[in-house]
């Protein structure tokens, strides 16, 4: 299979190939991994019984995917990534908010299932072949899954796809297996390890697990959704068919995983550390298919990650091409997960990284939909690619490439985030308004869509969809 040379730029309609079912197979294989799977452990260390967990996981993801889903018609319409087609929204220039956004999330989670999928390795393989888990096996196991990720990511959209749809299948049995040979120590009780609930009372503690461990899933889409529906047809699929697919593929995608880790954290006493417990608790018989799960799994996620994360620094550098812009977060991806295995507790790094990045990233996310809405979905493709191409002028072109009211919106909705965010080395000073609640996803939500909708008169945006050229009424039509 060729690696793919294609970039942001616009997707021409012969080679947007894939359809619904693709968009449902690489958001479920891809999701099948110790990455996403951790995320169902951390409500029992905060504390939360076994249903508390299971309702705090199954709420945040059905709100995130409400709000996340709809994203996926945008580079339905555009042909090109969420970041570059925000630049309806923000301006040519402007979508680089969302090309900063989106290299964090994905940085921020290829760091994450590398490193948890590498520390299960260690374990299994030193159960299996007494492997000492000292510093050289861990910067072996990492470097080895770094390099495979690599692969995967450089040869681009393809690969990835073929990829997920074997781990949708493959993966979907080892955690069958998994129920199996966890299932004689299961318990419903709260964790005793855990030390009682993290925020001293049932429902902070409980909101806090339903952000972030339900509802950081979806939100971590949000810039790469368009990854996969820019392969996509609108004049071939409709957009009812598209939506329907992704609220599918988010939904199994991450409910089953976080579920799966739920389960296995009481079925392994697991209050305090993850991948340890998982290890030690798993019967002779399933340690060869846990390292398979561990090794693939991480492979398959950190891959679409990695190549997002590729196509988001090749929309901030365009200069650069996709492969060698691939190759640059790789590094930078591997250098996270050594920080975050010698400086960092898993919980603590992942619970300040989830939330953190959540609220900057929904005002983001509702700005970009607001945008979608007014304009009917309707763009100019060309258009959205003027700063690709380092040139000037076009419909979004606004203020040197700025949109100053969308712009502005995201960075007072943002800031607000981080001002009622409550993480365990950080308590946001907006957090005495909220009674020590952290609501900080709807805060910045809220305000950024309200400082968006009374800076940025809904007229602009009307006008900006008729003025589309024709060239964008082809690439998406009426909703």
């Amino acid at each position: 299979m060729p690696m793919e040379q294609r970039g942001v730029d616009t997707v021409p309609d012969e080679e947007r190939t894939s359809g619904p079912r693709d968009l449902v197979s690489i958001l479920l294989g891809s999701n099948l991994c110790l990455g996403v799977i951790v995320f169902g452990w951390l409500p029992p260390s905060f504390g939360l019984g076994w249903w508390a967990s299971i309702a705090s996981i199954v709420a945040g993801t059905v709100v995130g995917t409400a709000l996340t889903a709809p994203l996926a018609l945008i580079s339905l319409r555009t042909a090109t990534n969420l970041s570059t087609s925000s630049g309806a929204q923000f301006g040519v220039r402007g979508r680089l908010v969302g090309s900063v956004v989106g290299l964090l999330l994905a940085l921020g989670y290829t760091a994450l299932t590398v490193w948890i999928g590498g520390d299960v390795m260690v374990g299994v393989l030193g159960r299996l072949f007494g492997l000492e888990p000292n510093g050289l096996s861990y910067g072996v196991v990492y470097a080895l899954l770094a390099a495979a990720t690599v692969a995967g990511a450089v040869y681009g959209y393809q690969v990835l796809l073929a990829m997920s749809r074997v781990l949708a299948i493959g993966m979907t049995a080892l955690l069958a297996l998994g129920v199996l040979a966890y299932a004689p120590h299961f318990t419903t009780d709260a964790l005793p390890e855990a030390g009682g609930y993290l925020l001293g009372g049932f429902w902070p503690t409980w909101l806090l697990a339903t952000v972030a461990a339900g509802l950081s899933g979806p939100i971590a889409f949000i810039t790469l959704l368009g990854d996969y529906t820019r392969y996509i047809s609108p004049a071939r699929h409709s957009s009812r068919r598209v939506l329907r697919a992704t609220w599918l593929g988010l939904l199994l995608g991450l409910l089953v995983p976080q579920l799966f880790g739920t389960f296995t954290a009481y079925a392994a006493g697991a209050a305090l550390d993850y991948a340890g417990p998982l290890v030690d608790a798993s019967p002779s018989w399933y340690l060869v298919p846990l390292l398979l799960a561990a090794s693939a799994g991480s492979v398959g996620n950190a891959g679409l990650m990695l190549y997002s994360m590729g196509l988001d620094l090749d929309a901030i550098l365009p200069r650069a091409s996709r492969a060698r812009a691939t190759y640059t977060v790789a590094v930078v991806a591997t250098a996270c997960v050594f920080a975050g295995h010698y400086a960092s507790s898993t919980q603590d790094a992942m619970t300040s990284f989830v939330l953190l990045l959540t609220a900057v990233g929904t005002p983001w996310a509702v700005i970009t939909l607001i945008g979608f809405v007014r304009c009917r979905g309707r763009y100019d493709a060309e258009a959205l690619q003027v700063f690709n191409r380092r040139s000037r002028g076009g419909i979004y072109w606004y203020r040197s490439g700025w949109n100053i009211p969308a712009t502005v919106s995201w960075a007072v909705g943002a800031a607000v985030g981080v001002l009622a965010v409550s993480l365990p080395s950080y308590e946001g000073p907006l957090l005495g308004l909220t009674g020590g609640v952290d609501c900080s996803f709807l805060l910045s939500g809220l305000v950024g869509a309200v400082a968006y909708l009374l800076l940025s008169p809904a007229r602009e945006h009307t006008e900006a969809a008729v003025d589309a050229s024709p060239t964008a009424a082809l690439t998406g039509g009426e909703a």
